[in-house]
């Protein structure tokens, strides 16, 4: 008997192996996940749910936080009800406040009914998630704002953490609309994004994910930018007055939540298919990505770095691209390493040896990751080498390659000989290898 062709894409198996990282991280973690009434009324939205039911099934802990902006448009149309927004926010009376409430539980259901899906043959199949929904948000209202009453429209006063946290330890997923609850027993509409980040910060969250409508924060190219620290969102708002609304709240609200300890927050775009685990379980992500501390940094490396050096340079050592180290060696020249670290991850190094009688040293061991090679960061680690010579008070660097000439000469290096190397650095000189010299002037 023939056995049957495999299916499964090329590259499946190691896109598996690549995420199991993000899989451990991941398990036992909250994250609070905040969508619009936009992607609830999308036709695919119970693709969306069925990657949330994954999520939860991987063994982490789910708040999701939805809107229901189109579902109030709705209702409010048709009953011939007219609202006004100010600063983003809608002016919630009393006639509005019904759609409102309307709308909130309309999602709440149906977000609900697709968790219970467990039909054979589906992504849903043996889930069994249960779902809790309650008056976890305590809120107050607006008021008078400029001469404006926002009326029924509140903000979070408080997160009842502990409701929460007992409902993520049962194993549930928590649903929680756009509403808040007074002790006087008013209802107030609430904006989603800063219910989100307030919940995010009462559970002490892992991350918060806002599912937008663009593909995340983008730069005046319209080019999305990967990562960004919230006083760098500070500037861009204070900088760029035509960001969407709906945009400008969640970014408002994440540098909000990464400022009061939620240590990771992603903007992603929604319209992306399996967009939740392209940014969860790849190490670039699709997404902004907003953190308290750098993303991706160049640093001194560490002993225990020497694993992630060697996993760097050992195939260009193979290639003959580069002399080979032991570990032995490399943890004997730690100190001499820099280190381009990403998300925990070494993509680029190199090392600088000083002679400081001839104030010159050699820059060694340059490498970059293959997955990270077209996006300048040859330069930029370059360029954070010269710095560092310089403040070493090295005038001339140099380089023996034997395959990246060209490279260095673009960048302003020179072909030298061998008598213009440090007397040390010609004792060492391996013939048979017969690098090429070339020297920069700092």
């Amino acid at each position: 008997m023939t056995k049957p062709t495999s299916k499964l894409p090329d590259g499946f198996v190691d896109w598996f192996r690549g995420s199991s990282p993000y899989i451990h991280a991941h398990r036992g973690r909250t994250f609070v996940i905040a969508f619009g009434g936009e992607a609830v009324a999308d036709e695919r939205f119970a693709n969306l749910v069925h990657d949330i039911a994954l999520l939860h099934g991987l063994g982490i802990r789910l708040a999701l936080v939805h809107g229901a902006r189109p579902q109030i448009e709705e209702r409010l149309k048709t009953r011939g009800v007219e609202t006004q927004y100010i600063n983003g926010l809608r002016i919630t009376d009393d006639a509005a406040l019904s759609c409102v409430k309307e709308a909130a539980g309309s999602v709440r259901v149906e977000i609900e009914a697709l968790l219970s899906m467990g039909l054979a043959n589906s992504p849903m199949a043996g889930a069994r998630i249960r779902a809790a929904s309650g008056n976890f948000v305590t809120a107050k209202p607006i008021g008078v704002r400029d001469g404006i009453d926002y009326c029924h429209t509140g903000e979070v006063r408080r997160i009842d953490a502990m409701g929460l946290e007992q409902r993520l330890a049962a194993g549930a997923i928590a649903i929680i609309p756009p509403l808040g609850y007074s002790p006087t027993g008013e209802v107030f509409n609430l904006s989603a994004a800063d219910v989100a980040a307030s919940v995010a910060i009462a559970l002490g969250a892992e991350k918060l994910i806002s599912l937008v409508e663009t593909k995340g924060l983008t730069d005046s190219h319209n080019r999305l930018i990967p990562n960004i620290m919230p006083k760098e969102v500070d500037a861009l708002l204070n900088r760029r007055k035509q960001l969407a609304a709906d945009l400008v709240q969640h970014l408002q609200a994440a540098v909000s939540a990464c400022r009061s300890g939620v240590r990771r927050i992603h903007l992603i775009d929604r319209r992306l298919d399996g967009a939740l685990l392209k940014e969860l379980f790849t190490r670039d992500g699709i997404g902004t990505l907003i953190t308290a501390e750098p993303y991706e940094e160049t640093r001194t490396a560490r002993i225990d770095d020497v694993g992630g050096l060697l996993g760097l340079i050992e195939p260009l050592e193979e290639q003959g691209v580069l002399v080979r180290r032991s570990r032995e060696l490399l943890e004997t020249e730690i100190d001499c390493f820099t280190l381009m670290e990403r998300d925990g991850m070494a993509i680029a190094c190199a090392a600088l040896y000083p002679y400081p009688q001839e104030s010159m040293a050699e820059l060694a061991c340059m490498a970059v990751h293959p997955d990270y090679r077209g996006d300048d960061r040859g330069n930029r680690l370059l360029i954070h080498m010269e710095s560092l010579a310089r403040r070493q008070d090295i005038h001339r660097l140099f380089i023996l390659t034997t395959q990246a000439a060209h490279w260095f000469l673009e960048r302003g290096f020179v072909q030298a000989e061998l008598k213009d190397l440090p007397m040390r650095k010609r004792e060492l000189y391996n013939y048979r290898r017969n690098a090429k010299v070339f020297i920069k002037p700092l």
